[in-house]
């Protein structure tokens, strides 16, 4: 938990986008996911179009994956992977940057989002977002948003498809295992509690608690050596570009989801395989490759 600080800049204090992110090139549009019923509530429609893509290099890339036999542990991001948060994160941060004024009070779009806030820590984001705000102050702003997540995800969030089989199919056969999240330690937490697998994890990374977050490598390596796997046995589930560069620069075999970026960002970040939840076909697939035999056998 970090201290209070004076609040971040007032309503009427306009803040421009940042060069280095008004520059930056945008992602493809995405179909419509989020819509907000006369009630409140989130409804979170269907993601990316590339979630149904089909991925031309599927058999080589995959193939990575088979290589990890006997497998020994699964690792897992937390935001857009065990559970589509990334439309609370997206309304929490539109919100609160349109109060603020953050480019001239014009909400920002969902591909803004994707392309310069999904998946980076906070500190980073503080400093991006506000890198002429006294970082103190920029913090501040941070902390009102994940707390405004935090109330708009309690009760609303549920595990991407196929999350319960996967964690059951984990458990059975005695693998080890690792939650890794730039979040904040109050979030994934949260998270983990509500998606009932606090137990299931005995092990939770936090990026900012490390010497260096994603996308660097060092929450990933923290956790292997936390739970005592090999990098060679071992694969990653990540939804963002720098969490699977993350992964890769860990050594370790990653498997991307499309909740949150298209097939193409993950497999240019350097995934080894591209699903859209944890029933995809392909997924199916190489995990009864990798068959170990359940542990109570």
């Amino acid at each position: 938990m970090r201290g209070s600080h004076p609040h971040v800049c007032h309503p009427l204090h306009y803040w421009p986008v940042p060069a280095h992110l008004a520059s930056r090139p945008s992602l493809p549009p995405f179909s419509p996911r989020i819509s907000v019923s006369s009630s409140g509530g989130v409804r979170l429609a269907h993601r990316s179009v590339a979630a149904n893509m089909s991925t031309a290099a599927g058999d080589s890339s995959s193939a990575a994956l088979t290589k990890l036999a006997p497998l020994e542990a699964v690792l897992f991001d937390i935001d857009g992977t065990l559970c589509d948060s990334d439309p609370f994160h997206f309304l929490a941060f539109r919100e609160l940057l349109q109060q603020v004024g953050f480019n001239g009070g014009v909400p920002i779009t969902e591909e803004f989002y994707s392309a310069n806030i999904s998946g980076w820590h906070n500190d980073a984001l503080a400093g991006a977002l506000f890198p002429d705000l006294d970082h103190a102050e920029a913090m501040d702003f941070m902390d009102r948003k994940e707390a405004l997540f935090r109330k708009m995800a309690t009760g609303q969030l549920k595990g991407l498809d196929g999350l319960q089989d996967l964690c059951g199919w984990i458990e059975r056969r005695g693998l080890k295992r690792a939650a890794v999240t730039n979040a904040p330690r109050e979030n994934a937490e949260l998270v983990l509690s509500l998606l009932g697998l606090t137990s299931f994890f005995p092990v939770l990374v936090i990026g900012s608690e490390c010497e260096r977050a994603k996308p660097a490598p060092d929450p990933y390596l923290r956790a292997l050596q936390l739970i005592g796997a090999s990098p060679d046995h071992t694969f990653i589930f990540e939804d963002s570009s720098s969490g699977v560069r993350a992964g890769v620069a860990a050594g370790v075999a990653v498997v991307g989801l499309t909740t949150g970026n298209p097939e193409k960002v993950l497999m240019d970040a350097g995934a080894s395989l591209v699903v859209g939840d944890f029933r995809d076909p392909k997924l199916l697939a190489i995990l009864q490759q990798l068959d170990p035999a359940p542990a109570d056998n």
